[in-house]
């Protein structure tokens, strides 16, 4: 505080210029009068006028910032809060006339800034407390303690707010209408324990995983088993679901830590992409692949979320059935079923309207059923099939693709569709889309959370990156090294620089 630090006005000699350096050794004496010294002149500068009616034994002006704390002079000349509490002083250990410290002198936030030290970088109330009990009244206390612990590194280290972001606007992939599967979120999960072989010494165990694809229009989801994170694996996998699906124009999916969950190869898809089997794979299929930064997994939350459902269902069937000898076709049967019970949950809030009895789910279109099948179905003319050029093939009706993905989906009247007699899925086809349009797209119009626009970060921003597995007095501090503003001139995306090791990376 200000007696270890300063010096009194009889204890050094002072030179017209400047002030110089006293080698003379202080006592508390000393010290103690240095204070009174300075308190003195920084109540002289703000409140003169105050302290020459009291001098002089006249009334305080009755516009002065201080009347109400009833002022008066103490032995040393200061200024100190009077009141109807005196007889408190008896009994208790307790300065009842505080010293009165003018807001706008740098000696107040010296005060504010040691008190705060002292109690821990705690909030607003124990400052204030502490600062009150070592007998200081300082004008305003509140608005400077918060401008204090505002402005405090450390109280940001502590308890600073995360950066955010108002929320973006959704991308195009998920507001046109294609084809199933023509837009797709990958994500893996796992892994699990299933019994490979029996053998002498008990049952011999491995480990599954699986990867699941997630229609960002539908929001339907497909999940193929595999057996180890590996090129070959994944390769299978996604060529397994192409054939089943039909050809996808772009997939979708995370860079770090959470794309494969609880396993230690915690990059699979950062490495896979960038491998030539897996680039000329993607080449030969005609489709692109989109990564999200790193360490944002709130960028897929349109499949991370998926992720989460389904692990809660399927935790379900395997408390219901036992995990005692589960094998890779009793897995797979679960993973079929959990996608089934996926597929119908419901996009959009279900009415009571009695002549609206259906509601939008994911199943109507992958599957063209809705739970029931009609007794009959009509006949079919296969010139009328589809408005546009192509042939007959199961694959049609299957996929709803033609082996190339068209630029937008034909218009389907309903009435006309019955009048011309056309296929029944193809009705149902066309109500999906009816309810997707009306239903679902204005549920997503409106934002639930982060609606409000925050200051973007700039470049030589100093910032700490959050570590999960470690304390937060222990996290990294970084610096922006570039931005990658948004559509809308949003930053939401940065490369930070980082010292680890002892050496400087780059983090995006």
């Amino acid at each position: 505080m200000l007696r270890h630090v300063l010096l009194a006005k009889d204890s050094c000699k002072l030179s017209t210029r400047r002030c110089h350096y006293c080698p003379q050794s202080l006592n508390l004496d000393t010290l103690k009068s240095a204070e009174i010294h300075i308190l003195r002149e920084v109540q002289r500068s703000e409140f003169s006028e105050e302290v020459e009616c009291l001098i002089k034994e006249k009334p305080i002006p009755k516009g002065s910032s201080i009347i109400s704390l009833a002022p008066f002079l103490d032995s040393n000349g200061l200024l100190r809060v009077g009141g109807r509490i005196s007889a408190l002083q008896k009994l208790v250990d307790l300065d009842v006339y505080p010293i009165i410290i003018p807001k706008k002198s740098h000696i107040a936030t010296l005060l504010t800034r040691y008190f705060h030290e002292k109690v821990s970088h705690q909030g607003r109330k124990m400052t204030e407390g502490k600062i009150r009990s070592s007998g200081f009244w300082i004008i305003g206390v509140k608005r400077l303690i918060a401008s204090e612990i505002h402005h405090c590194v450390t109280c940001r280290k502590l308890r600073g707010a995360f950066c955010g972001q108002k929320k973006a606007n959704l991308p195009k992939d998920r507001l046109t209408p294609r084809p199933p599967f023509t837009f797709v979120g990958l994500n893996t999960f796992g892994p699990w324990d299933v019994t490979a072989r029996r053998t002498r010494g008990g049952l011999a165990t491995s480990k599954r995983w699986a990867i699941m694809f997630t229609c960002l229009i539908s929001r339907g989801i497909h999940i193929e088993l595999v057996e180890e994170l590996s090129t070959s694996s994944f390769i299978n996998a996604l060529r397994r679901f192409l054939s089943i699906r039909g050809p996808v124009r772009q997939f979708r999916s995370d860079r770090g830590t959470k794309f494969i969950g609880a396993v230690k190869e915690l990059q699979m898809v950062h490495q896979f992409v960038e491998k030539p089997m897996v680039q000329r794979f993607l080449q030969d299929n005609e489709c692109s692949w989109i990564f999200n930064p790193p360490h944002a997994s709130h960028f897929g939350g349109a499949w991370e979320r998926m992720i989460g459902v389904t692990r809660r269902i399927l935790d379900g069937m395997l408390l219901r059935n036992g995990m005692k000898g589960l094998t890779h076709d009793t897995l797979s049967t679960f993973l079929a079923e959990v996608c089934a019970i996926v597929n119908s949950l419901p996009l959009t809030t279900i009415t009571e309207d009695a002549s609206d009895p259906s509601f939008l789910t994911p199943a109507m279109i992958l599957t063209q059923k809705i739970g029931h099948l009609p007794e009959s179905l009509p006949d079919i003319d296969p010139k009328e099939l589809y408005k546009y050029p192509s042939f007959l093939t199961p694959a049609m009706i299957l996929t709803q693709k033609i082996g190339h993905l068209p630029e937008s989906l034909p218009d389907i009247d309903p009435k006309e569709l019955y009048k011309s007699q056309r296929h029944y899925v193809q009705t149902l086809a066309a109500e999906f889309w009816r309810k997707w349009e009306c239903e679902y797209l204005s549920a997503l119009q409106t934002r639930r959370k982060r609606t409000l626009e925050e200051p973007s970060l700039k470049e030589g921003d100093v910032v700490m990156l959050e570590e999960s597995e470690s304390p937060r007095n222990q996290w990294s501090v970084a610096r922006v090294n570039r931005i990658f503003p948004s559509t809308d001139g949003h930053v939401r995306e940065v490369e930070v620089r980082v010292v680890r090791g002892g050496h400087c990376i780059s983090l995006c």
